[in-house]
């Protein structure tokens, strides 16, 4: 090889010392991608490695491992051509290497191009049938070309082989959402099951995957098809699912609809509730809450969910001991939160953790979670829109997310500089971010939480949604991020505070009349600011139209009866094409979505007139757009468009097309 012939002239203590230093690169390039240190730390090391590699390049120019390793470097610095130019020194100085190989894999992933990706990948297998990483590179081209089922089974393989890597995990979730399930398969739920128990995945993200398992495995397209309780409360992944995740499956709706009655006919017949079913019950409690209790009951069912509220009421008037409780508690929590019964005053005599074990997760979602929120709630003014809304009337924060996704810690300057190819020299060392729409604050948090350089406002016109993020932003001690509703942050913005970069979600709805959120941007964007949002509005699927007519043609209010008849017309008529669309939506499975799309729907206007303000070329500069599929798009004909569309031209409109687009402000 040319790597011996051009090492020969050199000593053997030279090449022994440039073994050292890529010996000792290597250590600190590995602690450079460790998730369990600070960005801060994880960018000394990666200086730290490039200092050895600089001086084993000194003394040994072509020294393949040390100019592969730079290569690496320089692309997690954003490097890209500098980086494709040392993984082909390093071939060049020696050939075959499947680490090169698969260097330049994801050096192609890093340029959006993973079909080259993928060819990248394979060679590097074809030098090493066994790499792993290549094995792995392979899988990630395959996701990102949209070949999500042969992704899938590639994710699978890593981990039955014993990769159990954070970025295979979460792959396969990724991947678990695009999958069509038509018949059931026990690698399948063991794959959920997987899934659902590993901890730090945002398990409500595959919540459709899950409940098409669930729905083959109870074969439940088949009318009258039987299902057994006591074979449900042993079904692991059921349990997980109610658990983790919301499922959007009206078959599955019905199973845990089903299964609960099942549960309370029991209790009713028996007067005690076995041991056996006590996970599925609890389980099904959780679900429950998460549904916002969309799930409908019987008469019978609600009469008996009543009595045991009041034998609840009676034991703790006599002073029964807590263990005497918890069956009944079990049992109300199905139907309603606990919070809102009567005797909830007296479940705060105790601390959550003075609960059994198995019942602690139930106990936060009906109760605890709910009073913390519920304080938070009296920080604000808009607390008073709630004080004459029966209990069960109140909004639910939605979405219901439990986990952030993964993601790793960067920082918002290395994102502007690599991303959107930005300056970012002049810029502070903490970055301000505003959310705008940020719902139950998942992309908020994530954001304050990866972002190591910003601090993050997030603002939304739902009380109980700024509520839910501020009590799960204080459970994961962030001090880098507040929520605040839409007055607070259009006083902040008065008085003269700017922004660096704004990312706007769920539009406000028409109830907002006192805002702009055209005008509250332009006065909130620094010179130099960015502006992220997408060109097109969720939630007008025909059914939601329809909906929204019986609305306003009834004078409808946002109650849990209203909403829940709604949905019950919906279910009953679900063959009928109009509701397609609706039922294949998170929201319909969750009264809080519900009441969000039906009853504060997203106002167009409010969209218009944000790109009516960016369109404005003078001001305002498109610096990258991209498609769904988070392909990056040429600029020149999205700013075409855009400029029509300010013209008044319909047919070049942007509105609809859900293209994501980064605006930064010239001056």
């Amino acid at each position: 090889m040319h790597v011996q012939h051009h090492n020969a002239h050199l000593p053997r203590s030279v090449q022994a010392q440039a073994a050292r230093l890529v010996l000792q690169a290597n250590l600190a390039y590995g602690e450079s991608n460790s998730n369990g240190l600070s960005y801060v730390q994880r960018l000394k090391a990666r200086h730290e490695c490039r200092e050895y590699l600089d001086q084993a390049l000194a003394i040994e120019p072509e020294n393949a491992a040390a100019l592969g390793l730079l290569g690496r470097v320089e692309m997690d610095d954003g490097q890209l051509e500098k980086a494709h130019t040392l993984f082909n020194a390093s071939l060049n100085s020696q050939p075959g290497q499947a680490q090169q190989y698969c260097n330049l894999g994801y050096w192609a992933l890093k340029s959006e191009r993973p079909a080259l990706a993928e060819e990248y990948f394979l060679r590097a297998l074809e030098c090493d049938r066994q790499s792993a990483a290549a094995f792995c590179g392979v899988a990630h081209a395959k996701r990102l070309q949209g070949q999500f089922d042969v992704a899938y089974l590639h994710y699978r393989k890593l981990l039955q082989t014993g990769s159990q890597w954070d970025s295979v995990y979460s792959g396969m979730l990724t991947c678990a959402q695009h999958l069509q399930i038509h018949k059931a398969d026990t690698d399948l739920a063991q794959d959920a099951i997987a899934l659902l128990r590993k901890d730090g995945l945002p398990h409500q993200e595959i919540g459709r995957f899950v409940g098409a398992i669930i729905q083959q495995q109870y074969d439940l397209d088949t009318p009258n098809a039987e299902v057994f309780l006591d074979a449900a409360a042993e079904d692991e992944l059921l349990i997980l699912a109610l658990q983790k995740t919301l499922m959007p499956n009206a078959a599955v709706e019905e199973l845990v609809v089903m299964l609960r009655r099942a549960i309370m006919a029991e209790v009713a017949q028996t007067a005690s509730l076995r041991d056996e079913l006590q996970p599925l019950c609890l389980a099904i409690a959780e679900y429950a809450d998460r549904t916002g209790y969309a799930l409908a009951a019987e008469d019978d069912e609600e009469r008996l969910a009543t009595t045991i509220n009041d034998s609840i009421v009676a034991q703790f008037a006599v002073r029964e001991p807590q263990e005497a409780l918890i069956g009944s508690l079990m049992i109300s929590a199905m139907y309603g939160a606990l919070f809102h019964q009567s005797f909830a005053m007296q479940l705060g005599q105790w601390n959550l953790v003075d609960w059994p074990l198995a019942m602690q997760p139930m106990m936060a979602a009906s109760y605890y979670s709910r009073a913390e929120e519920e304080a938070i709630k009296q920080n604000f003014d808009e607390k008073a829109e709630e004080l004459c809304l029966a209990k069960t009337d109140v909004p639910q924060a939605w979405p219901a997310w439990s986990q952030l996704a993964y993601r790793t810690e960067t920082s918002l300057k290395a994102v502007m500089a690599q991303e959107l190819g930005l300056n970012t020299d002049n810029l502070p060392a903490t970055l301000r971010i505003m959310v705008c729409g940020a719902q139950s604050g998942q992309r908020a948090m994530e954001l304050a939480q990866y972002l190591d350089d910003v601090e993050v406002i997030a603002v939304d016109e739902s009380l109980a949604n700024i509520a839910k993020a501020t009590r799960m932003a204080q459970s994961l001690n962030m001090d880098n991020i507040v929520f605040w509703p839409w007055s607070i942050a259009q006083r902040f913005v008065a008085d003269g505070h700017q922004v660096h970069w704004v990312e706007v979600g769920r539009l406000p709805s028409p109830a907002m009349t006192k805002l702009s959120l055209a005008a509250l941007i332009n006065s909130a964007s620094i010179s130099g600011a960015v502006v992220h949002m997408h060109t097109s509005m969720a939630e007008q699927t025909a059914g939601d139209k329809q909906i929204r007519r019986l609305i306003a043609e009834h004078q409808l209010q946002p109650t849990r009866t209203s909403l829940r008849q709604l949905r019950r017309m919906v279910l009953a008529n679900k063959q009928d094409t109009v509701w397609a669309n609706l039922l294949k939506d998170d929201d319909f499975y969750s009264l809080g979505g519900c009441r969000d799309r039906w009853f504060r729907p997203q106002d167009a206007a409010q969209l218009k007139e944000l790109l009516a303000l960016v369109s404005n070329e003078v001001e305002w500069k498109l610096v990258k757009a991209r498609d769904e599929d988070g392909h990056s798009l040429a600029t020149a004909p999205v700013q075409r468009q855009i400029q029509a569309e300010a013209l008044g031209s319909e047919v070049q409109s942007l509105m609809g097309q859900n293209l994501s687009v980064y605006f930064q402000r010239r001056r």
